[in-house]
């Protein structure tokens, strides 16, 4: 007698349950697409306890003749190929008849369906076998109620994440569909609470608002292209809205979700630089294509498909995106936000102000005089000589500033070529700026006192310096015995506040400061379920989140050491992180905060230092443990010798 024999159809329908059926949301997207393909046009999803318990679906589609409903749960019985030739046109979302099998044989399920026309019908399945059939009085459409999920194949159970997992996996994959048919109402329900609802009016940008929150949709843009082979439309964010995973680019085919490495890259080479390294934008882009051209039977859950022509749509979609962007202007608009100021600040706003106001008049008649000192103490500075000893060189530190009596910056403008009245504004102007510019010295010498310590055992790696002048601003020229050097001035100060805020955010107390006016963060229903089931690990690092609404959490209070200005920003990144890793690593995101700090306080570009703050920057550099580079990696010192400068000048040959 021969070994091989034919799998009972119980067997065989339990095996291919296991690659169409893995979890909830695996049931949810066959059973969705069904009604999809039953030209329904809205659709109810429930689910209790993510849909291990129990998942409903309801619809308004085509329903299904008496004849027919104990024919659909025959293995490969379908309705929508009947020929070779229809294999190569499919334009529906399923096609294999595998679903319903598949799903009756690993759990509990009832469908009643009707086609409004005479008596509906109701049938039960328990493990793939029928158990009741009978007449029922129904609406048109078709309702579908699984239970007991897996109650015959306990491993693929143990298997199965978090009640909240699920349910986020289920509002993913309802997310993906609505996005894709914007003109079905879809509902999602879960334990009797609304996760998504849409209108079903056509409109894909409202999808996509109930979906991510109205101010993300806000700030997306329309992108269309078509070609002969290709017509695509869709939605891409600006530049300055970002995440840290691909997740959120949304590709649709046909109608179908799919998941295509190919595509997602050519969307992230429309942004090119625009986007920051290790970011990516929420995009979400429909593709309408021959059928001929796209091969959708390579997958078991259809999520991957086969393009034709792969080259060319990826080049329509490149130049769809850069298209657009070049079109805008892609200045991010400050989120200012109204909030009731204190007296004091509310007056020294006011005062920075109207000094503003007068500074930019007075340096529009100055300009055009063309008279300009970028050093005018530079004649009660003299430069050392090189011969100087150590201890005549501790002399010429910058003192620090008096706070009884600071000294004020010179005007960058000679005071013979003004009149009265502007020698009066550039006065007042220097006295709105000392405050600062005293902050910046003191916080240079706090950072020189930090690394004192270490710089007696350990001399330093840099020598001695100084200051000769400043190039556009940017630029500090500085020699020594050895010859020139060139500093970028950004580079440096961002080096040794990176350093200072660096040893700053390492301190293990959980410091929490409270928020004056707090601020609101969108997220979608999936990322909601997961922040709510690890709520305690993000209150473990400070970030504590109260629900405010359906797609909102409201921010009360947060780490101390958050950079300044981008206390949401560095939020948004923690919840990512905890999303996509399932854990916060704090010692990650406080190094990234102080990179940030840096950046944001350093000297920028055009700003001309006196020639005291020029000697104290290099000092308190040369102090540093690392002061070659910026925290980004760029030089912060170039040195030319003297042997090349006679060199370039032809004193040696």
């Amino acid at each position: 007698m021969g070994k091989i024999k034919q799998l009972h159809d119980s067997l065989s329908n339990k095996i291919a349950a296991g690659e169409v059926v893995e979890r909830p949301a695996s049931i949810v997207k066959e059973l969705v697409e069904n009604a999809i393909d039953a030209n329904s046009s809205h659709i109810l999803v429930e689910i209790e306890e993510g849909g291990l318990s129990s998942i409903r679906i309801v619809d308004n589609g085509d329903g299904m003749e008496n004849d027919d409903v104990e024919t659909a749960f025959l293995r490969h019985a379908t309705s929508k190929i009947q020929t070779d030739r229809d294999l190569f046109h499919i334009k529906t979302l399923g096609f294999r008849g595998e679903a319903l099998p598949s799903i009756a044989s690993v759990a509990h399920l009832t469908l009643k369906t009707s086609t409004g026309i005479g008596a509906g019908t109701e049938i039960k399945l328990e493990g793939g076998e029928i158990v009741e059939k009978t007449a029922a009085a129904t609406r048109k459409g078709t309702e579908i109620k699984v239970t007991h999920l897996f109650f015959n194949t306990p491993a693929r159970l143990k298997y199965l994440k978090t009640v909240t997992t699920e349910a986020g996996n289920v509002s993913d994959i309802m997310n993906r569909l609505a996005m894709a048919h914007p003109n079905i109402a879809f509902e999602l329900f879960h334990d009797g609470k609304l996760l998504l609802k849409t209108l079903g009016n056509g409109d894909r940008k409202q999808v996509i608002a109930a979906i991510y929150g109205r101010n993300i949709a806000k700030e997306m843009l329309e992108i269309k292209g078509e070609t002969l082979d290709y017509s695509l439309h869709g939605f891409v964010c600006r530049p300055e809205i970002t995440r840290a995973s691909r997740q959120y680019i949304s590709i649709i085919v046909n109608g179908r979700y799919i998941r295509n490495f190919v595509l997602a890259k050519a969307i992230q080479a429309g942004y090119h630089t625009l986007l920051p390294i290790g970011r990516f934008p929420i995009v979400v882009l429909s593709i309408e294509m021959d059928p001929l051209l796209i091969d959708v039977n390579v997958h078991p859950a259809k999520l991957e498909v086969r393009l034709s022509k792969e080259a060319e749509l990826s080049q329509l979609i490149t130049e769809s995106v850069v298209s657009i962007f070049k079109k805008q202007t892609l200045i991010p608009e400050a989120n200012v936000k109204k909030a009731t100021k204190l007296a004091s600040e509310q007056l020294s706003l006011d005062f920075e102000t109207k000094q503003q106001a007068q500074i930019n008049e007075i340096g529009k008649e100055a300009q055009s005089k063309q008279v300009y000192e970028p050093f005018p103490q530079v004649d009660s500075y003299q430069t050392p000589s090189f011969s100087e000893t150590k201890s005549e060189e501790k002399c010429l530190e910058p003192e620090v500033v008096n706070e009884k009596a600071p000294q004020l910056e010179s005007s960058p403008f000679t005071a013979s070529e003004l009149s009265d009245e502007e020698e009066r504004g550039v006065t007042e102007f220097e006295q709105s700026v000392k405050e600062s510019e005293r902050s910046n010295l003191i916080e240079q010498e706090s950072v020189a006192e930090q690394v004192e310590v270490q710089q007696e055992l350990e001399p330093s790696r840099v020598p001695i310096l100084y200051p000769v002048g400043q190039m556009h601003g940017t630029y500090i020229i500085a020699q020594n015995e050895h010859g020139m050097y060139l500093i970028d001035q950004h580079a440096a100060q961002e080096r040794i506040k990176y350093e200072f805020f660096r040893e700053k955010v390492k301190e293990t107390e959980p410091n929490v400061q409270d928020l004056l006016v707090p601020f609101t963060i969108e997220c979608t229903q999936q990322e909601m379920a997961m922040i709510v089931e690890h709520i305690d690990k993000l209150r473990q690092v400070g970030v504590f989140l109260e629900e405010f609404g359906p797609h909102t959490f409201i921010v009360r209070s947060h780490p101390t050491w958050l950079p300044k200005g981008l206390e949401e920003e560095t939020i948004r990144e923690i919840i990512e992180q905890l999303l996509s890793t399932n854990k916060v690593d704090i010692g990650t995101l406080r190094e990234e905060a102080a990179i940030l700090m840096s950046c944001k306080a350093a000297i920028k570009a055009n700003r001309h230092l006196r020639h005291d703050e020029i000697f104290a920057l290099l000092e308190t550099l040369r102090k540093s443990s690392d002061p070659f580079t910026c925290p980004h990696g760029r030089p912060i010192l170039i040195h030319f010798s003297t042997y090349e400068l006679e060199k370039m000048f032809k004193r040696v040959m």
